[in-house]
């Protein structure tokens, strides 16, 4: 399934035969200290930037209405962010993955971000559409 906004990986989600948990993790954009000054013109003209996790959160498909719904929970933590990164955690057929479950998994995602390697994770930007990094 190709998969272009976040109502279809809610879609995906719910439509696999295990049990399956949706992990986000909220990212900024920031400009690094040692940035050249090309590299802050690019920046000021909205490119560029460093990735930088700003909250995460575990969440089963059922427990999602839509896009929306996560963006206003999200506007609860005080953080403005630019781009949400997510990633599915699978479960057996009689038993579906908890929070705690969840836990590891989303710290390696918070880690791989801020080492830029998000290609395994699916981003989405502020209106819930599909983006393709770099």
């Amino acid at each position: 399934m190709d998969i272009s906004s976040f109502d279809d990986l809610l879609q995906a989600a719910r439509a696999q035969p295990e049990p399956q948990r949706l992990l986000f993790v909220f990212a900024g954009v920031e400009l690094p200290d040692d940035a050249t000054p090309a590299q802050r013109e690019r920046f000021e003209a909205g490119q560029g930037g460093a990735l930088v996790p700003l909250m995460c959160v575990d969440k089963r498909p059922d427990e999602l209405a839509s896009f929306a719904a996560l963006v206003q929970e999200s506007g609860q933590f005080g953080q403005d962010w630019g781009m949400v990164f997510a990633a599915a955690l699978s479960g057996s057929v009689n038993r579906a993955p908890t929070s705690e479950d969840a836990e590891q998994p989303l710290q390696r995602m918070v880690d791989a971000i801020k080492r830029g390697e998000h290609g395994a994770y699916i981003p989405f930007d502020a209106q819930g559409r599909a983006v393709q990094i770099g």
